[in-house]
Order: structure tokens, then C-alpha cells, then sequence
């Protein structure tokens, strides 16, 4: 099928449009603050790489990284795990007690972040992880329940009741149920919700800042990259730190993007 020139037209402005906050962030990083305002978008005249080294240093970048990805993997394995039983369990029901639940659910769309940060802190004081990695690794996967429990929940439905007849039949019970045809068709739906809890874990930072703490032995990636804001500011140091802090989830998407595109393209069946 020929594609309409118009499309192909809007199709490349887009992609700039999306390439050109990237571009502009990595070339401010090989340079300095005069180049950057004077010389925004124009390849830099001297390539300064020790911008990155700086902001490594400076930052402590490396122990901040690695606190940010064992956080995010811990937390993702947890959510998967609470998630997708209880999708299933969703799923396969359809009675008062169910829709109770699945609104109960969804009401967790309504209390904004904020608000329950006073209640967290007590709790993490109580439990005694206030300042602790362990204490986010607990937390995030409490937040992100409401949204994963919801999209998986509607890809479950999506599996043909044949199927799971022809599956009962042959003596399966509800885990080889859940391991062997739900979450196989589902799997659209898994990368979807693995992927869009990166990003939000990845990128938190009130909770991270307020809970886990400015240690540099404890802290996320998001709550080290301000020590590069000063009065005195190199902003080509705090966009080279800037790139180190994307750069791991950019790689995550990159090799989960085909996936990505086969849960889009699934969702957008189902609908």
C-alpha cells in the first residue's frame, strides 16, 4: 500500500520533533556555557568529554546508578508478581466481589502522590526503613498496583474461554492456567506494564528524595543529579550527567521496543 506524501511529511516532522530536545541535550554536553547559549544547536568546537567524567565524579553517579537499577528490577519483579495473580484472579471472575475489588483499584487513580507522602514517612519510620533503599523497593510496587492490576487485567479478558475450557479439561489448574495460556497471551500486555513502570520507578524522585534520603550510598540517580546545580552552574557537566542518568533506560527500550510495538499493536486490536 503506497503511503500519501503528507504522511510521510508529518511522519519525519515528528520524528524531529522528538529527535531534537535529544540532540540538543547530547551536544550540550561536549560543551561549554558561552557554546551552549551561543551555539545551541551547532556541533561543539572543542568535543569537551571530560564533561562526563566530571559529572561522574561529582555527582557520584556510579553508586547512584547502581541504587536506581537495583531498586527499579526489585521493584518491577514484585509488581509483576503481586499484578499478575491478581489480574488473573479479575480476569476469570465476574461477580460483585470482583467489581468491588476492580474499583477499589481504580480508586488508587484518584490520590495524588503527594498526598500520601506524610502517611509513607510514618510508615517507613515505623517499620524502621526510613532512609533505606529496601523501604523504595517496597513502596514503588504498592504505587504502581492500580495501573498494572487494570491493564493486565484487560488483556487477561481477552483470552478466548475455548481455550481455557480445553485447558481445564486436560487437568490444568489455575497456576499452570496462569503460566501456560494467560500470561503467554497476555505477555503484550506484561511488556507494556514492565516497561511503563521503568520509566515511572526510573524517574522518581519526591518519594526518593524524602524517604531514601541525599546519601550518596543510598541515593537514585534522580536525587544526585541536582548536586551538579550550583550557583555556578556548568551546564555542559550537568547535561553530560543528564545523559549517564537516561542512557540506561533508553538501552532498556531499545531492546524491549519490539515487544513495545507488539503490545501497542495488540492494544490497539483489542480496542
Amino acid at each position: 500500500m503506497r503511503k500519501h506524501p503528507l504522511a510521510t511529511v508529518l511522519s519525519w516532522l515528528y520524528a524531529l520533533i522528538l529527535a531534537a530536545p535529544l540532540y540538543y541535550l547530547a551536544v550540550s554536553a561536549l560543551k561549554t556555557n558561552i557554546e551552549i547559549f551561543t551555539r545551541p544547536f551547532a556541533l561543539p568546537a572543542a568535543w569537551l568529554w571530560d564533561n562526563f567524567r566530571t559529572a561522574w565524579e561529582t555527582a557520584r553517579l556510579g553508586q547512584a546508578l547502581l541504587n536506581s537499577v537495583l531498586i527499579s528490577l526489585v521493584a518491577i519483579v514484585l509488581t509483576l508478581a503481586l499484578a499478575v495473580p491478581a489480574a488473573y484472579a479479575l480476569a476469570r471472575t465476574d461477580n460483585r466481589a470482583a467489581r468491588v475489588i476492580t474499583g477499589t483499584f481504580s480508586a488508587g487513580f484518584l490520590i495524588p502522590p503527594f498526598a500520601a507522602l506524610i502517611p509513607t514517612v510514618v510508615l517507613a519510620i515505623e517499620m524502621g526503613l526510613f532512609g533505606t533503599r529496601e523501604f523504595q523497593m517496597l513502596f514503588l510496587p504498592a504505587s504502581a498496583l492500580p495501573l498494572s492490576v487494570l491493564l493486565l487485567t484487560q488483556f487477561m479478558r481477552t483470552v478466548p474461554a475455548a481455550l481455557v475450557e480445553s485447558a481445564a479439561l486436560d487437568g490444568a489448574g489455575h497456576w499452570r492456567l496462569l503460566t501456560r495460556v494467560f500470561v503467554p497471551i497476555a505477555m503484550p500486555g506484561v511488556v507494556s506494564v514492565t516497561i511503563l513502570q521503568l520509566l515511572t520507578f526510573w524517574n522518581e524522585y519526591l518519594f526518593a528524595l524524602t524517604i531514601t534520603g541525599t546519601a550518596p550510598d543510598v541515593r537514585t540517580v534522580q536525587v544526585a543529579l541536582p548536586a551538579l546545580v550550583s550557583d555556578a552552574t556548568n551546564l555542559g557537566v550537568l547535561a553530560a550527567g543528564t545523559v549517564l542518568t537516561v542512557l540506561p533506560v533508553y538501552v532498556a527500550y531499545s531492546l524491549m521496543n519490539r515487544r513495545m510495538q507488539e503490545a501497542l499493536t495488540a492494544g490497539a486490536v483489542k480496542g
